[in-house]
């Protein structure tokens, strides 16, 4: 089995800088992409960012600039480092990842249980 565990969401004044953490673990051959959705109340899903295993990154236009993912292939971890937080960035964090659990098997999705962010004073 597979397991994405995240961490670092909560109550945030607007202007903050909280770090998301998303870890891997379990059944994993090796990990293609991960990334960070998003979603607010009485709306659909949205991607935040997203990397490969090689670093490259792309960002929802309403993040960009302010939002930095990151990786750490070794430690099968996703990071994304929040800057100038805005009422409406206000929303549950989803981590994904898609993923070869073992050598052979179909490249999958696997997604966290996400952690609450509230942008408010």
């Amino acid at each position: 089995q597979v397991q994405l565990v995240e961490s670092g969401g909560g109550l945030v004044q607007p202007g903050g800088s909280p770090r998301l953490s998303c870890a891997a673990s379990g059944s994993i051959f090796s990990i293609s992409a991960m990334g960070w959705y998003r979603q607010a109340p009485g709306k659909e899903r949205e991607l935040v960012a997203a990397i490969t295993h090689g670093s490259r990154t792309n960002y929802a236009d309403s993040v960009k600039g302010r939002f930095t993912i990151s990786r750490d292939n070794a430690k099968n971890t996703v990071y994304l480092q929040m800057n100038s937080l805005k009422p409406e960035d206000t929303a549950v964090y989803y981590c994904n990842a898609a993923l070869y659990p073992y050598l052979g098997a179909n490249e999958s999705d696997y997604w966290g249980q996400g952690t609450q962010v509230t942008v408010s004073s």
